[in-house]
Parts: structure tokens; sequence; C-alpha cells
């Protein structure tokens, strides 16, 4: 008998005993609702969700579907981690150091006061084990953490006085999150935890007199130096700031292993695609807002080793009585002294020829 023949005669035999052939799996239609800590109008950090949401649906022919939703419209900006861990929303984006108060351990996802650059903390995190040790920590809060973008480093922020020295931030109001409060803090200023869409009228009415959010690009979009005009630089507590989202542990062994590499890939891209855009943003939106009157000033040297002196201090003190942070700081700082040798030989020797030269000419 051919072949084709048994096939059709084995067939047709199966379904008159009544049985049925396996038939194709169709694949799950899933919604999700992403919660985000930020507004609209930061068209790019708010953006990366958007990303997220685009790519996830376009890799499962719309099956699966992520709806992002900004700070403040279903959960409270500072509000993403508990709504997550809860299962109030299925995934959310945010910046992890705004739960610093949770466990100070966490802040070592986002950025660290004179730790990695954006690039270093990308290589640690996917390349140099920083992502397995983050999530044995994301663990205790039933979540499942990816990168999700990266501003690059930041600046200093906006002041309504000139800082000339470390007397100048004696009681100094500054709106200022994470390890950055604390030090600041020990220095003599007064840190303040406040929303991005709160910080310019808090600047405004005098609540508050400096404030530190991003970069250039969406700093220029908040308005901020028509009412503090002093912007410093460097921002030396968040020299490489990445954001991150997160995912219900529950929610996300539920999903089928294609939806997860979607997934997984889509904040791999929204995670390149922030950097690139911020990149290309700020040197425009700087030269921007000097032409505006803002007006660039350097933390003087006295801040500068003042705040490496006490950075270095608190972290001694934090590894000294929580184990999570020692395991993923002691990692980190392993991984950053090798990286800055090769940092110092190849990027940043380039770099200071190539500005040399340019103030130069």
């Amino acid at each position: 008998m051919h072949r084709r023949s048994f096939l059709t005669s084995a067939g047709a035999g199966a379904l008159a005993a009544g049985l049925t052939l396996p038939a194709r799996a169709e694949s799950p239609t899933i919604k999700w609702r992403l919660a985000s800590s930020f507004p609209k109008s930061l068209d790019t950090i708010y953006g990366g969700a958007e990303t997220l949401s685009r790519r996830v649906a376009e890799l499962t022919d719309g099956r699966f579907e992520i709806r992002v939703f900004a700070g403040g419209e279903i959960v409270p900006s500072f509000g993403v981690l508990d709504a997550v861990q809860q299962n109030t929303v299925e995934c959310g984006h945010t910046a992890s150091y705004y739960y610093y108060g949770k466990n100070k351990a966490l802040a070592l996802e986002t950025t660290i006061p004179f730790g990695f650059n954006s690039r270093q903390l990308t290589a640690w995190v996917l390349d140099g084990g920083g992502l397995e040790l983050q999530r044995e920590l994301f663990a205790q809060y039933d979540i499942v953490n990816f990168p999700g973008g990266s501003t690059g480093a930041q600046m200093g922020g906006w002041f309504r006085k000139e800082i000339e020295s470390l007397e100048d931030l004696q009681g100094l109001k500054i709106r200022i999150p994470g390890f950055g409060a604390e030090i600041f803090d020990r220095m003599g200023a007064v840190p303040q935890s406040l929303p991005g869409g709160e910080i310019y009228p808090a600047l405004e009415r005098g609540a508050i007199d400096a404030a530190e959010w991003t970069v250039p690009y969406d700093d220029e979009k908040l308005g901020f130096y028509k009412v503090a005009k002093y912007y410093y630089y460097p921002g030396w507590w968040e020299p490489g700031t990445h954001l991150v989202f997160y995912v219900n542990k529950g929610q996300w062994e539920a999903l089928p292993p294609a939806y997860r590499a979607a997934f997984e890939s889509a904040t791999r891209e929204a995670h390149l695609s922030m950097l690139a855009a911020y990149d290309a943003r700020n040197p425009p939106a700087l030269q921007r807002l000097m032409a505006g009157g803002a007006e660039l000033r350097r933390f003087p040297d006295d801040v500068l080793l003042k705040a490496y002196e006490i950075t270095q201090k608190v972290y001694e003190e934090e590894s000294a009585k929580n184990p999570a942070f020692k395991r993923l700081y002691d990692s980190m700082r392993a991984f950053q002294r090798s990286s800055d040798v090769w940092w110092g030989v190849a990027e940043t020797s380039m770099s200071n020829f190539r500005q040399a030269v340019r103030r130069m000419r």
C-alpha cells in the first residue's frame, strides 16, 4: 500500500471510530495593565513603556496587549512596586530607588552615587551576573525585573541660588531621592521626595530651594529654568541611571514561553532605544536651555570631595547591616574596578582629548 493511501485510510478509520486528530493550538489572548511612575509629558522616559507595549503586540500578532497608564492614573507615581507585588497591576515601569525606604539595596538596581555609568551598569546587569543578583532581591517582593531604559549620566539639578562651597548647602531644601538624599542630608541639606509633576510648583513657590530631575531634554519640558536658573553638574549621585520594568511573579510564570520571549526582547529594545533618544536629544536641549537663561555651574571641589567621602562611609555602614546590599554592592564594586581601568584607557582618554581640542579652537 502506498504511504499516502495508508495515512488517508488511517485518518478515516480514526474518525469513524469517533476519535479526532489533535487541533493546532491557538495562542491565547492576554491583556495586562502597566502602571508607570512617569507623566505622559515626559515622552522619552514615559515612552519606554510605550515601546514595550508596541513591540510586545507586534511580536505576538496583537494577542498580548499591555495597556500603559501614566503616573497617578491608576497607581500613585511611587506606588508601582506595591501595585505589582500585590498584583493590582500585572507590570510596571519605574525607578527602583524610589523604594529606597523599603530596602536600600533596591537603589542599586537604578544607580548609586559615584557608581557605574550607563554602559558599565548595562554590562554588569546583562553580562556580569548583576541581573541574577537583582532577581534574588526582587523575588522577596514577588517581582521579576527587567532593564527598562536609561537616561545616561544625569545633571546635578536646578538651584535658586549659587553653590560656592559646602556652607551653601546648610539648610538647603532639595528634591532628591535615594542615596543622594542621604548624602545631601549628611552634608547639611534638607532632602525632599517629590514626583516629577510636583517639582515645578514647589520650586516656584519656594517650598524647595533646588531640585534634580534627569537630563536637559526632560528638564526643559518641566520648565525648571524659569524658576531656578543655576544648572549644576555633574550629577554625581546619578552617573548612569537605569529604569526598570517590574512583572508580578505569578503573572510571569503563567505566561506562555513565546510571550515571555516577546516581553524580554521588547524590554531590551526599550532599554536601548531610550538611551539613544536621550543621547540624541540632550545636546540641543542643553543649548536651548542656556539660550533661555539657564546658567551652567560645576559643583565646587569641596562639595564633590565631601560627597565622595560620605558616600564611601554610607556604603560601608549599609554593607555591615544589610546582607542584600552587601551582596549586590560587592559584585558591582569588583566589576567597576576592572571596568574603570579599561574605561580610562579607551573611552575617557579619547573623550578628554576631544574636549581639550575643541576648547583650544
